[in-house]
């Protein structure tokens, strides 16, 4: 039986203008499916959130309103859950969390290249994720994600 390690987590960083955010989102769930610490094993990870823009949108074509340069970047975030399977000595929220950034700037900087900044992880409480998500963000979850963690990650959420 897995009794994955559940954080509460914020992912924030700079994109494209043109990002999908969709395609973003995901990025973000399958760079934590697997987190490999500087020294250790690797170890199963999950996120299951919602990700969308943080900045305002585009204006709409006709509002007299200027939109901004193509070069400008757009500040993205995802809310949500992440889980992990990790054993031993080291298994606290602060090496999952540093294990997560490191993974996850790693993925965003093979996709889009260096930005200026790597992305900000950070774990909050769980009220903020419920609070703070907007309706019309997109759902972001691992697709490949060990089975025996999900399953257990979604039990657990359900009593979060």
């Amino acid at each position: 039986m897995i009794h994955p390690l559940i954080i509460p987590v914020l992912v924030t960083t700079d994109l494209p203008p043109e990002t999908d955010l969709a395609a973003f989102g995901q990025l973000l769930a399958d760079a934590v499916v697997v987190l490999d610490p500087d020294s250790g094993e690797p170890y199963p990870g999950y996120l299951h959130g919602r990700t969308f823009w943080l900045d305002r949108p585009v204006p709409p074509a006709g509002t007299g309103a200027a939109p901004p340069p193509a070069e400008q970047l757009r500040f993205a975030a995802t809310l949500g859950f992440l889980s992990a399977s990790v054993d031993g000595p080291d298994a606290s929220v602060k090496t999952v969390i540093a294990d997560a950034r490191a993974a996850i700037t790693a993925a965003v900087t093979a996709c889009y290249g260096d930005l200026g900044s790597p992305p900000a992880v950070l774990a909050i409480r769980a009220e903020d994720v419920r609070e703070r998500t907007p309706d019309t963000a997109v759902l972001t979850v691992t697709a490949d994600a060990a089975p025996q963690l999900a399953r257990a990650a979604h039990a657990r959420l359900q009593l979060v």
